[in-house]
């Protein structure tokens, strides 16, 4: 037995106490760092007796959903305590075990690294794959000694630089074969489903203030900024509905300002041993992180504003599935992933190409239970939060679209008017300020009364933005000064309304 406790206690088992002669595994504590043991069975290699048994000893270090938390004070996800709520912080895993990742995932990615950059520091290596220094070298210690890779050189901080040997190469070589992934390493999907239940927006309310306050560059009435707050409140859904041109699109992408404050992501996802890519440049937008102690967090997470992602008419089944890029064999996150605690919006919902009922059978699910299925490459499937503001925008009738029992699941129904006459008043004159043009309130009366009162056209919240910006134009074309007359109006309001069907007012 001093063979397996001089095993146990390599691996970083320490006896509690005097026991009995032949200790079993429960009566061990574990370490809060383990050390990889200098062994010639690597855990990373090789299939005999002794690989299983230190396998079986490693899977000790992985999280376990029995866990509890009390136990484990440097859990790899925090919530840390505010005045007013809790706030989600991604701390950085002090071992392997607390990033719910399998040893292999961890040096695969690095020998990935390592083909790419030739010759790195560990420090460098350990910032590329956004984990702690000496978890990495730990890794890098166990590569050496299974010969994948080589000290080159000593480095400042005890550090050395390392570099692949040929079967290193080779290896690297056939991984990148089956997953061309290179960065920062990936969040387990558990500790993923995690961060979402904790910064859902469903469990923010914000105040009628903090609504107002998101909408402050849009005119609105207060019965349709009330209805906007409802809504919110709910956290679940919403129809906007009415005439194109009064600002649905753009009430949508402001609804997520309302709750007021940024979220953290995975940059990508580690699920049964898939990568699947979160983090999206072109949809996220990252935001800075002052004040945060960037030594204590986990560099495999981004803080961005909390996302709004807009689907319009090109919108087709396959973005709401997980989709691969065959010669890479990384998964991109569909539409409604990528909008988990934030905004997804369903814009010229009617208009899209695919057919109304696939999409809405689509949404049956996730809108009911709160979560939605995606099927991984190998045919696994996998359960994955769907806790945002799903909202159809659209210049149909909703009843002409979906059926009841869809409805239902949509609780807010909002039209959204053409404006009044004096909110058409208002809002050209504001929007004249906002880009420097004088225009008189007599103006405005002649552009009232000719070409709406006596052409019967129907007031619309974008027309004072786009007759303006043609008389900008107009003016600046021929260096003029930036006024408002009758002789422009009469222009843009001919260029403009050509061959646009004109309704009664």
């Amino acid at each position: 037995m001093s063979e397996i406790d001089s095993m146990l206690h390599s691996l970083g088992f320490n006896p509690r106490s005097a026991g009995p002669e032949s200790p079993n595994l429960s009566s061990y504590d574990l370490k809060q760092d383990y050390t990889v043991p200098v062994q010639t069975n690597s855990i990373f290699n090789g299939a005999d007796t002794g690989q299983q048994y230190l396998s079986s000893v490693i899977a000790l270090l992985q999280p376990s959903s029995n866990d509890d938390e009390s136990e484990l004070p440097n859990r790899q996800t925090t919530l840390e305590k505010t005045s007013s709520q809790s706030r989600f912080l991604p701390t950085a895993p002090e071992s392997l075990g607390q990033t719910g990742l399998h040893p292999r995932e961890v040096s695969d990615l690095l020998l990935k690294t390592l083909a790419v950059r030739r010759i790195e520091s560990g420090y460098n290596i350990s910032k590329t794959v956004g984990l702690k220094f000496p978890l990495v070298e730990q890794i890098l210690r166990q590569l050496k000694i299974d010969r994948l890779v080589v000290y080159r050189n000593a480095a400042a901080g005890g550090d050395y630089l390392y570099e692949l040997t040929d079967q290193g190469r080779e290896r690297a070589v056939s991984l990148s074969q089956v997953c061309a992934y290179l960065g920062t390493a990936p969040v387990a999907l558990s500790h993923y489903i995690s961060s979402v239940q904790a910064q859902t927006p469903e469990n923010r309310k914000p105040d009628l203030a903090a609504v107002r306050e998101a909408f402050s560059d849009l005119q609105m009435e207060e019965n349709l900024l009330s209805g906007l707050g409802q809504a919110i409140h709910s956290g679940r859904g919403m129809f906007l509905y009415g005439p194109a041109g009064n600002g649905k699109t753009s009430i949508a992408e402001r609804v997520t300002k309302s709750f007021g404050d940024s979220i953290w992501i995975p940059r990508s996802i580690s699920a049964h041993g898939e990568i699947i890519r979160l983090f999206d440049p072109n949809r996220h937008k990252p935001v800075p992180t002052n004040g945060t102690d960037h030594e204590l967090m986990d560099g495999r997470w981004v803080q961005i504003e909390r996302p709004t992602i807009v689907a319009g008419g090109e919108l087709r089944m396959e973005n709401l599935e997980l989709t691969y890029i065959r010669t890479t064999g990384v998964g991109e996150a569909p539409l409604q992933m990528k909008a988990n605690c934030g905004t997804l919006l369903i814009d010229d919902f009617g208009r899209q190409r695919m057919r109304i009922d696939e999409l809405l059978n689509r949404w049956i699910v996730p809108l009911e239970h709160r979560y939605d299925y995606l099927h991984l490459e190998s045919g696994r499937s996998i359960q994955v939060p769907f806790e945002e503001l799903l909202i159809f925008s659209t210049n149909l009738q909703p009843r002409d679209l979906v059926d009841e029992a869809f409805l239902r699941r949509i609780p807010y129904k909002i039209e959204i008017k053409n404006p009044s006459e004096a909110a058409f008043r208002r809002l050209f004159k504001s929007e004249a300020a906002h880009r420097r043009i004088n225009c008189s309130n007599e103006m405005i009366d002649y552009l009232v009364e000719t070409h709406y009162r006596q052409s019967h056209r129907t007031f619309r919240n974008c027309h004072p933005r786009d007759l303006l910006r043609q008389i900008e134009n107009l003016c600046s074309l021929h260096n003029r000064d930036f006024v408002v007359t009758k002789d422009a109006l009469d222009e843009v309001v001919s260029n403009y309304f050509s061959i646009m069907c004109d309704t009664v007012v």
